[in-house]
C-alpha cells in the first residue's frame, strides 16, 4: 500500500496521482498530522479514522466532487470527528536541493529554547535553525516526515530581496526535496518562493493535534 511518504515523494519529483476525480485514504505517519492534501483532480486524506467514514462523508455533500475535500463542510466534520483544530488551507510548493554554498552568511542557532526554534518545534520534529543578518531560516519534519522550510523577515528589511535569498539558501543545505507551505493570500511569500526554485504542487489543510507535545507524540518519523 502507498503510504503518505511515498505520495509526498513523488510529487516533489513531478509524479502526481491520477488526474480521475477521486480520493484516496492514507493512515497518518504520526499521531500529531491528519489532514488533506488537494492535487490536481485527486485528493488524498491522511487520517487513522475509517476511511469508510470519509467516503460516506464526501458523498454526503451538494458540491462540486473535485472540490469536496476542501470543502468547509467536509473539514468542519473532519475536525469535529477528530477533535482536532487547523488555521488555513496552504499552498503547497517543493524544491530541489541545490549544489554549492548559500547565497547568503548564514549561522547555526544552536540554542534549543531560541523561540523560533521552540515554535517551530511544535510542528515540526529534527528542527534545525539559521540566522542571517535581518532573518531567520528553519527546517524541520512535518507531514510525513518529509523535510519543510520556512523563513521570516525582519520588517527594516523586507523588499530587499532577503526572503528569497534565505529560500533559496535552504535548497543549498539539504540532499533532499524542500517543503514550503504558503498560505494563498500572502502573494509576497508566493512569489519569493518561486522565484527561488519552489513549483507548486497542490494544496494542503493541516489538521493539528489537539495533544500537547509530549503526551504522546513521537518525537521524530520517518
Amino acid at each position: 500500500m502507498e503510504t503518505l511518504r511515498d505520495i509526498l515523494d513523488a510529487a516533489a519529483r513531478g509524479i502526481f496521482p491520477p488526474a480521475d476525480g477521486r480520493t484516496t485514504v492514507v493512515p497518518q505517519q504520526s499521531p500529531r498530522d491528519a489532514g488533506v492534501l488537494a492535487f490536481t483532480a485527486h485528493s488524498v486524506v491522511f487520517t487513522d479514522e475509517d476511511p469508510d467514514w470519509v467516503y460516506e462523508t464526501l458523498r454526503g455533500l451538494d458540491c462540486d466532487p473535485l472540490a469536496s475535500t476542501m470543502n468547509p463542510l467536509f473539514l468542519a466534520a473532519f475536525l469535529a470527528k477528530t477533535g482536532r483544530t487547523a488555521e488555513t488551507i496552504d499552498s503547497m510548493l517543493a524544491g530541489s536541493p541545490l549544489p554549492g554554498r548559500p547565497p547568503v552568511t548564514l549561522t547555526e542557532i544552536k540554542d534549543a529554547g531560541h523561540p523560533r526554534i521552540t515554535y517551530a518545534r511544535r510542528r515540526r520534529d529534527d528542527v534545525r535553525a539559521w540566522t542571517a543578518e535581518g532573518g531567520v531560516l528553519v527546517t524541520g519534519r512535518g507531514i510525513g516526515g518529509r523535510l519543510e522550510v520556512s523563513v521570516e523577515v525582519d520588517e527594516g528589511v523586507r523588499h530587499r530581496g532577503l526572503g528569497r535569498a534565505l529560500v533559496t539558501a535552504a535548497r543549498h543545505l539539504v540532499d533532499e526535496p524542500l517543503w514550503a507551505q504558503v498560505a494563498p493570500g500572502n502573494a509576497r511569500s508566493a512569489r519569493a518562493f518561486q522565484a527561488a526554485g519552489y513549483r507548486p504542487v497542490g494544496a494542503e489543510a493541516l489538521l493539528l493535534s489537539a495533544m500537547p507535545r509530549g503526551a504522546g507524540c513521537p518525537d521524530s518519523r520517518s
